[in-house]
């Protein structure tokens, strides 16, 4: 009888932990980044000197917690390629609306219209008022869209210094889960809540770079970033810092500090690759315009200063180049007289110096190459949303395939609630039944 009530006993607490392990699945089967767990049970058996006896019971050896690194790896790597992409696409709307808001192609189509209209009447003051105020609003929109760029620049700037903010807490956050793993009892409930947080932490860092991963028997996770050979971010317990630059002509850097050493991190994946690959872009992007703004502003001051204006005098600049930004550009003529419409002696009803500007539009191209340069930035950022569309997808397949392996089903747990809660029961009933036997045995005189 003793070892039928030490067999009920042992089967009662194994169920326990078994209907514990169960309830805590079901009370976080929405919770992200949560494994299923399972306790793991073995037999009991007594051994002696010449023999082993078997059927003493049972005893739970642990808590199991499902997962697979495979699969936890893909969700890692096509996380990081939709994240890169992502962050392209999300710079390459803001460049397109920094290079479309401002209507700079029209403008400059509006100007070129208004000196062909002065052109048929040389001189009529409103016509010379109304080119002036359409050359105006071509500098308005060169300096417009020239700051527009400027912003975009700045704020990616500051998202990627967000970014490497956030590595640098999620490394600091791994090592802090890597020591508490060094310290946690295997095959306990707080060892699979230090994995999971382990698993979560791991997957933030693949959405800013690629990083490759390695664990010891203990779970403890070892990551290089940039990939395999790339520099290690977190050892067991200790992080790196990364530390990210940038320069005028575009040129991201990002490094990586671990004590005396200085690696140079170059991420093929993740947010971070995104703004390598959108600083220059958005770089090239201002050096186009830069170049388009000073072409334009010098082609017409030349034309200007070839010419008479209305008074007889030599023609003066209609634009000027500032030096605080992107295509600053002003205006530097304010009298409507000071157009150079005449050639050199040509009188004041001569239009054959402002007839050059019809020449300078066909021969510059100008509005063909903002229209160019707009042009190209959308059919990159239509194609990158393809990319997009195609990794979002191959992302969430790789999501399913993980959680199909190591999320909770609620189906399934609650079919082990049934039986675990019955086989609990019948434990009791077999300590019940052996405690009544025992009476019995005892009751008789």
């Amino acid at each position: 009888m003793s070892d039928m009530l030490s067999i009920g006993a042992s089967g009662l607490k194994a169920y326990q932990v078994a209907l514990n392990t169960v309830s805590e699945n079901i009370s976080n089967a929405g919770t992200v980044g949560y494994s299923r767990r399972t306790a793991s049970t073995v037999e009991v058996a007594a051994t002696s000197a010449n023999s082993t006896m078997n059927g003493m019971g049972s005893a739970v050896t642990g808590i199991v917690r499902a997962g697979d690194f495979y699969a936890a790896a893909q969700v890692r790597t096509s996380g990081s390629d939709l994240a890169r992409t992502d962050t392209s696409v999300t710079w390459l709307d803001r460049i397109e609306s920094g290079l479309d808001g401002n209507q700079l192609s029209t403008r400059l189509s509006n100007f070129f219209t208004a000196s062909t209209t002065l052109a048929a009447d040389p001189t009529s003051l409103g016509a010379r008022a109304s080119m002036l105020e359409a050359a105006s609003g071509v500098a308005g929109a060169f300096s417009s869209t020239g700051a527009a760029l400027d912003q975009v620049q700045q704020d990616l700037d500051g998202t990627a210094q967000s970014s490497v903010a956030s590595l640098n807490s999620a490394m600091a956050t791994l090592a802090r889960i890597n020591d508490g793993l060094s310290r946690a009892t295997a095959g306990t409930s707080g060892a699979a809540a230090l994995l999971d947080q382990r698993d979560q932490v791991l997957e933030q860092m693949s959405a800013l770079t690629d990083v490759t991963v390695q664990l010891d028997s203990i779970g403890r996770a070892t990551v290089r970033g940039g990939g395999s050979a790339g520099p290690v971010l977190v050892d067991a317990g200790q992080a790196a810092t990364v530390v990210y630059a940038t320069n005028s002509a575009g040129a991201v850097t990002y490094n990586v500090v671990n004590g005396a050493s200085l690696q140079t991190l170059a991420p093929t994946g993740g947010a971070l690759a995104g703004v390598v690959d959108s600083m220059q872009r958005i770089v090239d992007a201002k050096t186009q315009l830069q170049s388009l703004a000073k072409d334009f502003a010098d082609g017409v001051n030349a034309i200007q200063a070839g010419g008479r204006d209305l008074d007889g005098n030599a023609g003066q600049p209609l634009f000027a180049m500032g030096t605080s930004g992107t295509a600053q550009m002003t205006m530097t003529l304010d009298d409507p007289r000071g157009i150079a419409a005449a050639a050199v002696g040509g009188g004041a009803r001569d239009n054959t110096n402002l007839m050059s500007l019809a020449q300078l539009r066909t021969s510059a191209g100008y509005e063909n190459r903002i229209v160019d340069m707009t042009t190209a930035n959308a059919a990159t950022l239509a194609q990158r949303k393809a990319v997009a569309d195609a990794q979002s997808t191959i992302h969430d397949n790789a999501v399913a395939a993980r959680d199909s392996a190591s999320g909770v089903n609620l189906d399934t747990e609650a079919v082990d609630l049934m039986r675990f809660q019955q086989a609990y029961a019948a434990t009791g009933r077999v300590i019940q039944v052996a405690r009544e036997t025992m009476q019995t045995i005892l009751d008789i005189r």
